[in-house]
């Protein structure tokens, strides 16, 4: 079997503890991560061969960090080391990636100064059937978006399969052009685009029904989600699949969460999961992700993959980090218990 190449910006996690616990103790964890590399860990934990690209600095940092992807699996021989420095974010343990919390420190990075004309893609993809970005990518600055772009066009022109995740982090988007001029271009390429039916309005100009809150059923969300992929296939006719995510927080940690994959014929739903104790939010679209790619790559039924992907998500609410270490049984046990 061929590898899945998860191409994205490695970023090191700083959880500061509440009211500046972390500068009296003198200590905060760190957690290394970003939604490509998180996909990629799943998938390897799952018995996936899998390839990871992304620009560090040349330094011992990077070294550590190379190791240990390596004892995770993780082919690491198409990381670029180039440029002065890695990304940061600042995200309290439990908070949303898109809470005002969330702080980034990831400008003049390695992976946003690397430039095009650089990489042999060629040489890269050669052993890949399937390759996977996000949104976050080409949000991270003008570079970062043009060198995914002529990454795409390689993947593309080699039959690989291609998959995006709609992630929209708005404190990014700051160079000039629009997230959905780029992502627009970039989606083209795509059999898989996964999101919710919210950023594949701001992300693509899907329309949304702007009422949807309002009405709040279930049901409403599900033709939604229906109405949302049906676009995306006329606009996009490489796309295959698209999936869409509901979590609603009712507080601070109830969790109700569900999923829908949608092919041109038909649309599967998974179980309504919910919970009264979240852990961890950080890298739970990530493992839904990683679950479609895991379920599409293994041709399962869309039912089986809609319910694997949703159960993963679900679980990694549940685990400390920014990547999971959940198990296709661990898994499997999550699903029964709401199935």
């Amino acid at each position: 079997m061929k590898k899945i190449l998860c191409f994205g910006e490695l970023l090191l996690r700083l959880p500061p503890a509440h009211g500046g616990v972390w500068l009296r103790d003198n200590k905060m964890p760190v957690f290394i991560g970003g939604a490509e590399l998180n996909v990629a860990t799943a998938l390897s934990v799952w018995g996936l061969p899998v390839k990871y690209f992304t620009a560090l600095p040349d330094n011992i940092i990077s070294k550590d960090i190379i190791e240990y992807l390596e004892q995770k699996k993780i082919d690491t021989s198409a990381i670029n080391l180039s440029g002065e420095r890695i990304g940061l974010y600042y995200l309290q343990q439990g908070a949303d990636m898109k809470s005002a919390e969330n702080v980034f420190d990831r400008k003049h990075s390695s992976f946003a100064t690397l430039k095009t004309g650089v990489v042999d893609w060629d040489k890269i993809l050669d052993d890949v059937s399937w390759f996977h970005f996000s949104a976050i990518a080409p949000a991270v600055s003008e570079s970062a978006a043009a060198l995914c772009n002529e990454a795409l066009a390689v993947a593309y022109k080699k039959g690989i399969t291609i998959s995006v995740d709609l992630n929209h982090r708005k404190l990014l988007w700051q160079y000039g052009k629009s997230a959905d001029e780029v992502m627009t271009e970039l989606a083209k390429y795509c059999s898989l685009i996964m999101g919710n039916v919210w950023s594949a309005n701001s992300l693509l100009g899907i329309p949304i029904d702007e009422e949807i809150h309002g009405k709040g059923k279930q049901s409403d969300y599900l033709l939604q989600a229906t109405n949302t992929a049906d676009h995306i296939f006329e606009k996009f006719p490489n796309c295959k699949w698209v999936a869409n995510t509901f979590r609603f927080d009712a507080s601070t940690d109830n969790i109700e969460y569900y999923a829908a994959l949608n092919t041109k014929e038909k649309q599967s739903v998974s179980p309504v999961f919910k919970t009264d104790k979240v852990i961890e939010r950080v890298g739970s679209g990530d493992c839904f992700m990683a679950g479609l790619i895991y379920g599409i790559a293994n041709e399962q039924k869309p039912g089986d993959i809609i319910n694997t992907a949703a159960a993963a998500a679900f679980g990694k609410l549940q685990e400390i980090g920014d990547a999971t270490n959940n198990t296709i049984n661990d898994i499997q046990i999550i699903l029964k218990k709401f199935s």
